[in-house]
């Protein structure tokens, strides 16, 4: 995955997005120790294309290309105040009128609590006022991250080799959710 944006975007990649619930935080540079104590846990990598991001060494090449990318955010839970995890707006296009949402993770206490629908809702509804189309990265193996972006209407669209910041390359299959305003 190219993590810088070829065209700078007419809409911030990095806004405060919240409900009751979630909230998304820009990702600074000093957030490294509270975002690595969440993605040290090798359970949370088990189905992620790049499994030994529990590493620092490793994680920390996947830090550097989430500030790079200029769309990554902390994902925290409101409710105990804790952080849940991190994903990122990324890969912009203007001529398509598309964005990538991905490198998401979450700490392995939030799985199937509903988090991930609700972060995933708060970008969508954000970033379709600015684009005809979303698209999302799903490792090939990460069965349980393509179950649940099935489960907000993303259609499989084809396979392909991405190029990760600094890290091999790894079979990836591509979905896309269209804008409703667009169709």
């Amino acid at each position: 995955m190219t993590d810088h944006l070829p065209t700078p975007p007419h809409f911030s990649l990095q806004p405060v997005l919240e409900d009751e619930r979630v909230q998304l935080i820009p990702l600074k540079e000093n957030d490294f120790e509270q975002l690595y104590a969440v993605a040290s846990d090798p359970a949370i990598w088990q189905q992620h294309p790049n499994k030994n991001r529990y590493q620092r060494e490793v994680f920390n090449t996947f830090f550097e290309g989430a500030l790079q990318s200029g769309g990554a955010f902390l994902v925290a839970d409101k409710t105990y105040g804790r952080l849940a995890g991190s994903t990122r707006f990324y890969n912009y296009d203007a001529v398509e009128n598309s964005i990538f949402i991905g490198y998401t993770f979450y700490a392995t206490a939030y799985w199937g609590t509903g988090l991930n629908t609700r972060v995933k809702r708060l970008m969508l509804d954000y970033i379709f006022r600015f684009a005809g189309a979303v698209y999302f990265h799903i490792g090939a193996e990460n069965y349980r991250s393509q179950k649940a972006i099935e489960k907000l209407g993303a259609v499989k669209l084809r396979e392909e080799w991405v190029a990760y910041h600094g890290e091999p390359d790894r079979l990836n299959f591509v979905y896309r959710i269209l804008n409703e305003a667009s169709k």
